[in-house]
């Protein structure tokens, strides 16, 4: 059962997210703290005019007056009449000697139980704080209890807090606007490389975004496109270079094979004759196939990167068999193949062997009777190198950098046999092992190729 992809996410809308609830948590933080602020600041301010109402009672309870101090003053507020503190004196037995009118009905005694220290108490739907303390007067121990009413207080919390979740609703709604906003500006100039890059297609591989005027942020992948597009614009041209080589190497051999078909056709011919039309239609055919085989050794060869069988061989070992392959044509045409050197390679031993295989051919290709050919292995740094030297024809210095190209020849200086696959392949193979592929040559004096291969294995 196949499930539906899942939709890409937003960049703008991930940002603009955590950009809000950063915001939301940094408003909570710092109006949740000055919350807590001004409520501690003002129960605190209550505590200690409390603590000021019970000194003040006390003082009043002293000599000369006593209670009947506090009996009058207390008889002066009326039954009913709305008062901050309620205020009781009881003594030692539990019986009440002084009260606000109407205080036992609302704060009985036994609330008080304990509250050496203020203590919040609801009656009636409103808040009190209640606070009682022992007192000595005349040899007598009195408790005197207050309460402040504190519902002014607990409205002016609940109306601050409901401020506060309004503030923090905008403050939200604002740092999401503002995030939006600055978001949307920020990535504009993600679409405006988007254009830039829309533009590029196989007739545009030529244009760069170029690094100028774009954020700090977006230069590295300016660059990154730049590079890319290079690239592609060198691959392009290659592959197009590519593809007119192949077609001028592939329409010669056809080409003859038709015209030699053709003149065979005018008229009738004897047998030597259509026998010897038949054999160079298989040469040429020979020649096709050689082609071939080479374009798809290639092909393979780019497609098996991370394939490599990779093992450890003795080199000298690898060089002699590659030079006795080559010993009979080497003696037809008098030259001679010496090897030289000890090391061992870390290497796919196939490929190995088709690299040399292929600079000794050519050398063979290339070098004049009575010449020599020879086959050196050594150790050079990090690597373990494989050389091929000739003393035959060599290559001119103009023709040097290119001849690993593909079907490049350097026909004024070597001969026009081969299809100028050879040290393509030698490069593609040398590629493959991320090693390296130089070459040296003087016309008159030889050329020598050497092929580096790394001998630590690589992931």
């Amino acid at each position: 059962m196949s499930s539906r992809p899942a939709e890409p996410r937003s960049i703008a809308s991930q940002l603009v997210l955590l950009f809000t609830l950063a915001a939301a948590f940094l408003l909570s933080c710092g109006l949740g703290a000055l919350y807590w602020i001004v409520v501690r600041h003002a129960f605190e301010e209550d505590n200690e005019v409390l603590a000021d109402k019970i000194a003040a009672v006390q003082a009043d309870l002293s000599p000369p007056g006593g209670i009947n101090v506090v009996t009058e003053e207390l008889k002066n507020i009326r039954p009913g009449e709305r008062t901050a503190y309620w205020v009781r004196v009881v003594d030692s037995t539990g019986r009440v000697l002084a009260e606000t009118p109407g205080m036992s009905a609302l704060l009985p005694v036994w609330v008080f139980a304990d509250k050496k220290r203020p203590a919040d108490f609801h009656a009636q739907g409103r808040l009190f704080s209640l606070l009682s303390t022992e007192h000595q007067s005349g040899g007598s121990s009195l408790r005197i209890q207050v309460a402040q009413d504190r519902s002014a207080d607990e409205r002016f919390m609940k109306e601050f807090a409901a401020l506060l979740v309004v503030v923090l609703a905008l403050g939200v709604a604002a740092a999401a606007i503002i995030a939006w906003s600055v978001t949307k500006r920020g990535l504009r100039p993600l679409g405006k490389m988007t254009r830039a890059l829309k533009r590029a297609g196989p007739k545009q591989l030529h244009e760069r975004v170029t690094l100028v005027g774009w954020p700090r942020e977006l230069q590295p992948l300016a660059l990154a496109f730049d590079e890319m597009l290079a690239r592609l614009e060198d691959s392009f041209v290659r592959l197009s270079q590519f593809s007119a080589d192949i077609a001028h190497e592939l329409r010669t051999p056809i080409g003859n094979i038709r015209g030699e078909a053709e003149v065979a056709l005018t008229r009738s011919r004897s047998p030597e004759e259509y026998h010897d039309v038949i054999a160079s239609t298989i040469a040429e055919c020979e020649h096709l196939g050689h082609i071939v085989d080479n374009l798809l050794f290639l092909a393979r060869t780019e497609a098996a990167e991370g394939h490599l069988q990779r093992t450890s061989f003795n080199g000298r070992a690898a060089i002699e068999k590659i030079a006795a392959f080559h010993e009979p044509i080497a003696e037809e045409q008098q030259l001679s193949i010496r090897c030289a050197g000890e090391t061992t390679f870390v290497a796919d031993e196939m490929l190995f062997e088709r690299a040399v295989s292929n600079l000794v051919e050519n050398a063979v290709r290339h070098t004049a009777a009575g010449g020599s050919i020879e086959i050196r292995v050594a150790n050079n740094g990090a690597n373990s190198e494989v050389s091929v030297k000739d003393n035959g024809s060599g290559i001119a210095a103009e023709h040097v950098p290119r001849v690993f190209d593909r079907f490049y020849r350097a026909d004024s200086a070597r001969s026009s046999e081969g299809v100028g696959l050879g040290l393509a392949l030698v490069k593609s193979i040398m590629d493959l092992h991320g090693g390296v592929a130089r070459i040296e040559s003087q016309p008159g004096i030889g050329t020598t190729v050497v092929l580096g291969f790394p001998r630590a294995l690589s992931n």
